[in-house]
């Protein structure tokens, strides 16, 4: 459903985008990408690295809020710490029969082939703050309560969990102390009773004109190990509040105080520190006040990268509104959600009815930017699906601004209604190298439409698959729904174990390069595949289900191609419900645990889990 969007946030939206302009960068600067969200308030970052991905899970402040009101957390993700999607809302302080308000800061963490999500929110029928858990099969969701009840509860807040080497899981939390419990492995249970940390003024530093704290240690601890060192970063000596951190050469102490990592600054009286390694660099994740309307009760996430010193310490971290670099370039030549957004004016988010999050509340004017995009030797043309209740608009596919170079336009008309979607294309020129990618839409008073996801093709397209060596029979060529070497066997749709939701061919397309992908199971060609005896998996009787480029690393797309008998368009069924691909030895895979129409499906490493599985049916 399309829901109403406030009078304030349409301000807070253009004034982001004028002030970013005018204000936060000099001239000819490059633009700011902190905070990292925009469309909403954000707080209390907590990123997990999980198969070659960054999921940032942080707590939702509302809209003009004067105390900490916020009733859900929501999920983003990244792989080049730029360009972030959004994954909505998997979890909420409904999801708790017991709780009564106040989604507070929390933090997940992968264990057993599951996530659990370990938060602070309140309980009604103690008025007290309780630690809960949900648990999901997937990183984005959705969440459920684990147990029905609290974990555990004594009135204090800000779970951090961290699994050490030897596969003993803990779990601190606290404010006004510290206290852990030791998880047992099933991540929903704990030995023993809480214990509570003795906080000395060694172990986290002094502070002054507080009796009755002596230490600095605040709130929002961040508990995690690297090199052997244990690492406690906490929120200090509010109000208000900046990030220092102690260390132990066990994870339950002794703790030395080492200092302060990010000092009081950020238009935020409370700060929560988060901190990964990710494709060999250290990253630093925070909250501050620094859009339009923010506060110490409106805040947004932010991230610093940083090296450790030679001796583990970590170096003093400034807020920038710069950020982080980019990890690598982005590829247009495959389907990229509009959700994936490194900065925006104007534009919201909502649950999109094809799955996923769809871009809304487009407005003239409005943009999207997509930061570091590699077109590579040049796109020719660009699509978007799009729906629209009104009468649409255009989309202005620009570079490096949004008023930059002007590579193409697209028209979307009416299309009967906000979540009827369609896909539109249109021609482009220009479009070569690395840019930053502007999406502009114009049109009329009131909103235009809805965006869901894009993709540009052209030369530097999914790459063909290998084409086999001409055979050297002086016969005429054989016709293309000939198999090189294989025989139809079996036919019918497979369908996801994780999902429930069967293998497809994107848009029906039979084009070569056309992505496969998970949709309702409904029967329709796109969906019936016919194992060949060349172990083959055909779909229109002359297209092969194909691993793009014969890639072999994780993540490669599967896509189909003319059958050619080539290894990577080999599969082979196991007993165990997997699908692996001959040419890579990896598995048929659904990208992050996917549960949605339109999860991409590409190969991956085999490890069992569910997004792995298939069925024939």
């Amino acid at each position: 459903m399309r829901s109403a969007l406030s009078p304030y946030r349409r301000t807070v939206a253009w004034i982001v985008s004028l002030l970013c302009v005018l204000v936060l960068l000099p001239a000819g600067a490059a633009r700011a990408d902190n905070p990292i969200v925009q469309t909403i308030y954000t707080a209390d970052p907590a990123p997990l690295v999980y198969n070659g991905r960054v999921y940032l899970y942080t707590g939702h402040d509302e809209d003009g809020s004067t105390y900490f009101t916020m009733k859900d957390w929501r999920v983003w993700s990244s792989t080049d710490m730029v360009n972030w999607t959004d994954h909505g809302s998997p979890l909420s302080v409904s999801t708790f029969s017991w709780a009564k308000s106040d989604a507070w800061a929390g933090q997940a963490v992968y264990r057993n082939g599951k996530f659990y999500w370990y938060v602070p929110t309140t309980n009604r029928a103690t008025g007290r703050m309780a630690i809960g858990v949900a648990v999901s099969n997937s990183p984005t969701g959705p969440f459920s309560d684990a147990l029905g009840r609290p974990l555990v509860e004594n009135g204090e807040i800000d779970p951090t969990v961290y699994v050490d080497d030897d596969g003993q899981a803990y779990l601190y939390w606290g404010n006004p102390n510290l206290w852990y419990v030791k998880l047992n492995s099933d991540m929903t249970s704990y030995s023993g009773s809480p214990t509570k940390v003795n906080l000395t003024t060694g172990g986290f530093g002094t502070r002054t004109g507080d009796a009755n704290r002596p230490t600095l240690f605040e709130e929002g601890p961040w508990f995690y190990k690297r090199g052997g060192l244990y690492y406690m970063v906490f929120a200090a000596k509010c109000c208000s509040e900046f990030i220092a951190y102690s260390t132990a050469p066990g994870p339950t102490g002794p703790w030395t105080y080492r200092g302060t990592i990010m000092p009081t600054q950020g238009g935020s009286f409370t700060n929560h520190p988060g901190i990964i390694d990710y494709q060999g660099n250290s990253y630093f994740f925070y909250h501050n006040g620094a859009l339009p309307g923010g506060g110490g009760f409106t805040r947004s996430v932010a991230v610093e990268k940083f090296t450790y010193n030679a001796d583990g310490t970590i170096p003093t971290i400034n807020m920038t509104t710069t950020g982080a670099p980019q990890v690598g370039t982005l590829n247009p030549y495959v389907r990229q959600e509009a959700e994936t957004i490194a900065w925006e004016s104007g534009v919201e988010t909502e649950a999109s009815s094809e799955g996923g999050m769809n871009v809304g509340f487009i407005e003239n004017g409005d943009y999207i930017k997509v930061k570091g995009v590699g077109f590579g030797n040049g796109a020719t043309s660009f699509s978007a699906r799009v729906a629209s209740g009104a009468s649409g608009g255009k989309i202005e596919v620009r570079r490096d601004s949004a008023t930059g170079t002007l590579m193409g336009t697209c028209t979307v008309a009416g299309t009967g209604g906000w979540q009827a979607w369609t896909t539109v294309s249109c021609p482009v020129t220009g479009a070569t190298g690395t840019h930053d990618l502007y999406l502009r839409f114009t049109g009329g008073s009131g909103y235009l439409f809805n965006l869901n996801w894009w993709q540009f093709t052209g030369n530097d397209g999914p790459p063909a698959s290998p084409t086999p060596s001409p055979s050297p029979s002086p016969s005429p060529p054989a016709s293309p729904s000939a198999s090189p070497t294989g025989t139809p066997q079996t036919t019918g749709a497979i369908r996801g174990e994780g999902s429930g939701r069967c293998l497809d061919v994107t848009e029906a397309s039979q084009t070569n390069g056309a992505q496969a992908q998970i949709w309702d199971c409904n029967g329709q060609s796109n969906q019936q595949w016919t194992s060949t005896s060349a172990g083959e998996l055909r779909v229109y009787g002359n297209k092969c289900l194909d691993v793009n480029g014969a890639g072999t690393a994780d993540g490669t797309s599967v896509i189909i191609w003319d059958c050619n008998g080539q290894n990577n368009q080999k599969w082979r069924f196991n007993s165990d419900g997997s699908i692996t691909a001959v040419g890579a030895n990896k598995c048929l895979d659904v990208s992050n645990y996917g549960t949605a129409n339109g999860s991409k499906v590409h190969i991956w490493t085999c490890h069992g889990g569910s997004n792995q599985k298939w069925t024939r049916t």
